[in-house]
């Protein structure tokens, strides 16, 4: 069929009209409504759901969370620009927690729970009060939580409640997550072979560079953190980009609030992380094995397991835990990839809370 110019110009004045006597109808009325919603959820969504891994990282240091956030970058001697970077010794290897940098350690008591509370109605208000029901029995009665948990499992900042809850679970808990880090083994191995054997941070340093030194009684306990509490760490991820693209393609993994981490951690023979326990109870660790001698042992809730090289072990740290390597001098560290996963049972809607209240900086 041959079309002229006439024929297109009478179609497209038709159009015209048409789509000007939809505007006065209310199916027009309706169509506008309908595209509000949808540009409305798409702003949300870009807005609320924006992780950091996403994009990659940067060359340069930014904020997280606007003003007083942690810096990102750090500077070549290992020391945070600005503020220093939260949580250098989050596991610091002592029951009552100490350092001063760990969030875990600082944000405790009723200035913590008004704190989550303000956070929980400001979210809220913004989004959404539906599926909040366990979130807001925990934030309202934290204080109560914490404090009459039984000894074997005592978080020490957040207690989601009626999360089932066990020192070690399955590998099936987060098989996609699992199967994923097991099959980067060899990757994450020799990203660690070269972060491990490069030249000191500084001169009378044993340190290479971006490594951080860990409080334990009894031996050496080194991180090489790619997110800590949350907060990417730039340089770090430069050097790791096969790390940084498993975090990434990680479905399950914390990457926006102070309770996610991914590090390289390293415990030398004869060292011992003493009893303590983490911050909450909605995220499970990860640690794949990347080099295990003999005589190391994790130990969670009282029940011993060890790593293996290659394989993940999934435990709940807000149970009292220590690790330790009994191993000589000729067996070299034990060496784990550790990532903060979350709970399996803790809802999309819960989680995207979480984020929101424990959003760092926040």
């Amino acid at each position: 069929m041959e079309w002229s110019l006439e024929r297109v110009r009478e179609m497209v004045a038709g159009g015209m009209q048409s789509m000007r006597d939809c505007e006065s109808s209310a199916f027009g009325t309706a169509m506008c409504l309908l595209l509000l919603f949808v540009w409305y959820c798409y702003r949300v969504g870009r807005e609320h759901s924006s992780s950091p891994l996403r994009g990659g990282y940067s060359n340069e240091p930014s904020r997280v969370g606007g003003g007083g956030g942690a810096l990102i970058s750090t500077e070549r001697d290992g020391k945070a620009k600005g503020r220093p970077v939260s949580g250098v010794e989050e596991q610091n290897g002592f029951a009552y927690c100490q350092s001063a940098e760990s969030f875990r350690c600082t944000n405790t008591g009723d200035g913590l729970n008004q704190k989550l509370y303000h956070s929980l109605q400001d979210y809220a208000k913004r989004y959404t009060w539906s599926g909040m029901g366990r979130v807001h029995k925990g934030v309202r009665d934290q204080g109560r939580y914490l404090t009459s948990r039984p000894t074997i499992q005592r978080p020490e900042v957040f207690f989601l409640p009626d999360l089932p809850s066990a020192p070690f679970f399955s590998r099936d808990a987060q098989k996609h997550d699992v199967e994923l880090l097991e099959r980067s083994f060899p990757a994450l191995l020799a990203e660690f072979e070269s972060i491990y054997h490069s030249p000191p941070a500084r001169a009378g340093s044993s340190l290479p560079l971006g490594w951080k030194s860990n409080s334990t009684p009894h031996g050496q306990w080194w991180t090489f953190y790619l997110l800590n509490q949350g907060t990417p760490l730039a340089l770090n991820a430069r050097r790791c980009p096969r790390a940084w693209r498993v975090l990434g393609q990680l479905r399950t993994f914390i990457a926006n609030n102070v309770f996610g981490n991914a590090c390289f951690s390293v415990l030398t023979p004869g060292a011992l992380i003493t009893e303590h326990y983490g911050p909450t109870n909605v995220r499970l660790r990860c640690h794949l094995g990347l080099r295990v001698p003999s005589s190391c042992e994790l130990v969670v809730g009282g029940e011993p397991q060890c790593w293996s090289e290659g394989s993940c072990l999934l435990f709940d740290d807000s149970f009292l835990h220590r690790a330790f390597h009994e191993g000589g001098p000729e067996d070299g560290p034990r060496v784990v990839f550790m990532v903060d996963l979350w709970h399996p049972n803790v809802a999309a809607a819960e989680r995207q809370a979480l984020d929101y209240i424990f959003t760092p900086g926040r």
